[in-house]
């Protein structure tokens, strides 16, 4: 499947995780503020530790301004197909045409018949999902008369249309095997795979399915716009798909645009969520579309939608600041295991980093135990609830304040002794030294302001959402510096003989 020239979009794909319903809600709208266009939700009503989808998706709809609101997908065997219908239709029009319909005929066969919904088999569901799909878009249009249908799975007799959305809802298909494709080719406007289910090697075979079957219902296959929801992890070493640095994610995402045909890419974000999402608006996306843009030989479209935005959420400092493409890198030396000062040196940087490694998960654990008891609703009624609950706030300040304390000294350290004696020792490690002392003070930045967001939060329980912002700065910043300064140092201080 070529490029058939849709506007590229990009989004979230956030799990409507009920058990800190601040924290998702958060999520859903730093999506909105970043400038993403699409807000995907999963809809698993058997899961009794998601939020309705449905729900989520309306209370989002007064919370958010730019972002198309998706359930991703529907689980329409649970969804009485005349009444989502004009459940769509009515956020659309709440929503000012912020709605697209992503249908599937239900993943878990065994929740959905635990929920009461009817077991059916693959061929049955996909002929259900068939005869929803026709009801709903006639329920869509209005000036038609009563709509009378009777099928196998769901029947309207007499049903009114309307009310009508406030644009034409585009209806996308969950699918991966052949019937369901075909399915898609045939009716579908849209097709939504999702890469922890399929590869971009898979959806390319799967796509000629849904060509195919298009084809010979007299369509062209070009209007069935695709859209992936896909994961990955930034990480300063490049592996397979999504696995890399923010140039790897734009190359393999700029590919399937080309190549593919896909016009929208939701990313699942992974531990570190708000700033996976930050990475992703502000580096990932911005690059794709020119690169697209370029090569389709038009120009990327004007975006006024950051145009209200302050300054520091418009920009990347940080991320701009450590930009691994941008990292000086040394000539390589045959691996040799050392023995001596030097060795010892080597492993002991590596025992220092593990470290730090090891108390910055034990923060992440800290700050959602923090979250868990101030979302609990028994602690907002009970003063000694509220009492131990500051005392968390307290407990977590202290631990936070410690560990950004040994951050400092151990930068401190290495600049004003580790790195004069590399320095010393090899002028060509020049450039890589200055470029980990700059870092350093990016990484000091983002510990001051971390300090500051846990001083406010003792006061101001709010202040939780930006204390977890800031943590995941840190996190990216600090997991992705420790490994650049392994990479180039460790060789070094063993072959020198540096004592750390």
């Amino acid at each position: 499947m070529p490029d058939h020239g849709h506007p590229l979009q990009f989004g979230a794909f956030v799990v409507p995780d009920a058990g800190n319903p601040a924290r998702t809600v958060s999520l859903a709208r730093t999506a909105d503020t970043l400038g993403l266009d699409v807000l995907g939700v999963q809809d698993h009503p058997y899961q009794a530790g998601f939020f309705d989808t449905w729900t989520f998706l309306s209370t989002l709809a007064a919370q958010t301004e730019r972002l198309i609101l998706f359930p991703d997908v529907i689980s329409v065997p649970l969804r009485q197909p005349a009444v989502l219908a004009r459940s769509a239709a009515t956020l659309d029009l709440l929503s000012a045409g912020r709605v697209e319909m992503g249908l599937g005929v239900g993943a878990f066969p065994k929740g959905i018949a635990a929920m009461g919904g009817p077991e059916r088999t693959p061929g049955e569901s996909i002929e259900a999902l068939d005869e929803a799909i026709t009801i709903m878009r006639a329920l869509w249009t209005p000036g038609g008369g009563p709509v009378r249908l009777s099928g196998r799975y769901y029947s309207v007799d007499g049903a009114e249309p309307g009310p009508p959305p406030a644009h034409p809802i585009g209806i996308w298909i969950g699918s991966y095997k052949p019937r369901l494709l075909a399915l898609t080719g045939r009716v579908a406007d849209g097709w939504i795979p999702s890469s922890m289910y399929a590869s971009p090697e898979e959806i390319r075979e799967m796509a000629k399915i849904i060509d195919a079957a298009a084809r010979d219902a007299g369509r062209d296959p070009a209007e069935i716009r695709r859209w992936y929801n896909v994961a990955g992890s930034f990480t300063s070493r490049e592996g397979g798909f999504l696995q890399g640095p923010s140039k790897l994610w734009v190359s393999q995402l700029t590919e399937l645009a080309l190549t593919q045909g896909i016009s929208a890419f939701i990313l699942a974000p992974g531990q570190a969520p708000e700033s996976d999402l930050r990475r992703f608006a502000e580096e990932v996306a911005p690059a794709v579309r020119e690169a697209v843009a370029a090569a389709r030989g038009t120009t990327v479209p004007a975006r006024d939608d950051q145009s209200d935005l302050a300054p520091a959420e418009r920009t990347t400092g940080h991320a701009i600041d450590l930009d691994e493409s941008t990292r000086p890198r040394l000539p390589r030396h045959p691996a040799v295991r050392q023995t001596g000062p030097g060795q010892s040196g080597a492993d002991a940087l590596v025992y220092f980093h593990n470290n730090l490694r090891s108390e910055l998960e034990q923060i992440a654990g800290v700050i959602e135990q923090v979250a868990a008891g101030h979302t609990n609703p028994a602690a907002a009624r009970s003063l000694i609830n509220r009492m131990s609950m500051r005392q968390n706030y307290w407990s977590l300040g202290a631990f936070c304040a410690s560990y950004c304390r040994v951050v400092t000294l151990h930068h401190t350290i290495e600049d004003q002794r580790m790195f004069v004696d590399l320095r010393d020792a090899d002028a060509e490690l020049g450039p890589v030294l200055d470029r980990l002392g700059e870092e350093h003070e990016v990484i000091a930045a983002v510990l001051t302001r971390l300090d500051e967001a846990l001083v406010k939060m003792i006061t101001d329980p709010d202040e939780l959402s930006v204390v977890r912002s800031e943590f995941d700065r840190l996190a990216e910043m600090l997991l992705s510096h420790l490994d650049y300064e392994e990479e180039e140092l460790l060789g070094p201080i063993a072959r020198l003989g540096i004592v750390v």
